[in-house]
């Protein structure tokens, strides 16, 4: 803390005022193995020298790589209506809209995505918003909890690994079950085992959540799983790829009760993982279930147009022992670019966006095959796919020689799995060329020659 305002003096008059006589003395209950003993800093350098050494950092960054890779964050064109919004000052610096009087603008950014994203998902209630995919995965789970009492959850092992984990980081600490459900030889969530687990009279389940297009970037039945679900009484959620959602039919539609994801594919740059947007809708019967902020529109006293925060009392600054939200800050930036992305291409954009994505990877899967790498599943797929290759963690590593990132061996996720030990999970989009796909192929044939 080089600029910290309080002299010695400040800190002397702080301690004195506690009855310590040294701020060790706050740390005492800390176990002697778990405090930091100094930070491995090096020596201080001139502003100049430091610019200079963070240029060298920055250089070793890759830029020139032809990319398939998905696995939940997606390349995609950003209109640049996108950042010229972002860029204002007025947005740039939002933070949670506390007092309507002053906030209506963000108020009304907020409200407006919470109005494309219930469009898209075909549900009553959006939240805004949530810090990634992952986030929003753990709290529709911890949702299911919630409204029917009960103590388990049933995931799908096919969602995106990263939502797992951090699902599980959030039950472990609150005592719930997290149960994995297998997948069939096609890619799919193993049905019969979900309705044998539903059975379970003795372990009921709170919910259960399936990924569409799930994490091979195959395609679920998931009218059937959410009916499943239903008959035994547990709330279903889907965890989607918003993007597909233009040409797949919405949550709302097939009976889920809660819809999540990752938002990132709606305007947001890869940006080396963050900041992203995690995306939740609920039906109206879950809507003090939800965490995150909820904004409403109204009229003030003199019938003029405005906007509120709505149901307060399920936030932390009100009842803070049985709120539902605990989010401080919202992620009101990316989900302002968000919906400036959606209303920037529209409906028929947002669906020429995924059919494009789904054109080039059917373009790409026939190039593959070709080079010796079929699918690695039958199931039907959107725009992202698992193929076989023998060796695929040392063939991805010698594709990156040549400036080529062939998606993500399977194996990183799935280390203990034999029938993926030699998968790479690629992905196309409408930015990916036919040029990029003929050297991903060719590159891809002389490496297992």
């Amino acid at each position: 803390m080089g600029y910290s305002p309080y002299t010695e003096q400040d800190r002397a008059h702080m301690l004195a005022a506690l009855g310590l006589d040294g701020v060790e003395r706050l740390f005492e209950d800390i176990p002697p193995a778990l405090r930091a003993d100094g930070l491995d800093l090096p020596e201080p350098e001139s502003e100049l020298s430091l610019a200079m050494h963070l240029e060298e950092l920055a250089a070793r960054n890759r830029t020139n790589l032809v990319s398939f890779l998905g696995a939940g964050a997606y390349r995609h064109h950003i209109p640049p209506t996108v950042d010229q919004v972002l860029s204002r000052g007025e947005f740039y610096t939002s933070y949670t809209p506390y007092q309507p009087e002053i906030s209506q603008g963000t108020l009304q950014t907020i409200y407006e995505y919470q109005s494309l994203i219930a469009e898209l998902t075909a549900l009553d209630v959006v939240s805004a918003s949530h810090y990634d995919g992952g986030a929003a995965t753990a709290e529709a789970a911890l949702m299911t909890v919630r409204a029917t009492r009960r103590e388990r959850v049933l995931v799908s092992r096919a969602i995106q690994r990263h939502f797992v984990d951090t699902t599980r980081t959030y039950f472990e600490g609150a005592g719930i079950e997290l149960t994995e459900l297998p997948t069939t030889g096609a890619g799919r969530t193993d049905l019969a085992v979900l309705e044998r687990e539903l059975a379970d009279g003795d372990r009921p389940v709170a919910g259960v959540l399936l990924g569409q297009p799930n994490a091979f970037g195959v395609l679920e039945e998931m009218e059937q799983a959410a009916a499943l679900a239903h008959r035994a009484g547990a709330l279903f959620v889907a965890v989607v790829e918003p993007v597909s959602l233009a040409v797949l039919s919405a949550p709302g539609h097939y009976g889920a009760d809660i819809c999540v994801g990752e938002g990132q594919p709606l305007g947001i740059p890869l940006q080396y993982g963050g900041p992203y947007l995690g995306l939740l809708a609920a039906t109206t019967a879950l809507v003090r279930q939800v965490p995150g902020r909820l904004v409403g529109r109204t009229t003030d006293l003199e019938g003029r147009r405005a906007y509120v925060m709505t149901l307060r009392a399920r936030e932390q600054d009100i009842r803070r022992d049985k709120a539902a939200s605990n989010i401080c800050t919202n992620q009101a930036l990316c989900a302002l670019a968000a919906t400036v992305y959606l209303a920037t291409l529209g409906p028929h954009g947002l669906r020429d966006v995924a059919a494009l994505g789904a054109a080039r990877a059917r373009e790409l899967e026939a190039a593959l095959a070709a080079a010796g790498a079929p699918r690695l599943h039958a199931g039907p797929y959107l725009n992202e796919f698992a193929v076989r290759v023998p060796d695929a963690a040392r063939v991805h590593g010698r594709l990156l020689e040549r400036d080529i990132l062939a998606g993500l061996p399977l194996a990183r996720w799935y280390p203990d799995d034999p029938e993926l030990a030699d998968g790479l999970l690629v992905c196309a989009t409408e930015v990916t060329t036919s040029a990029d796909i003929d050297r991903f192929a060719g590159a891809l044939r002389e490496v297992l020659a």
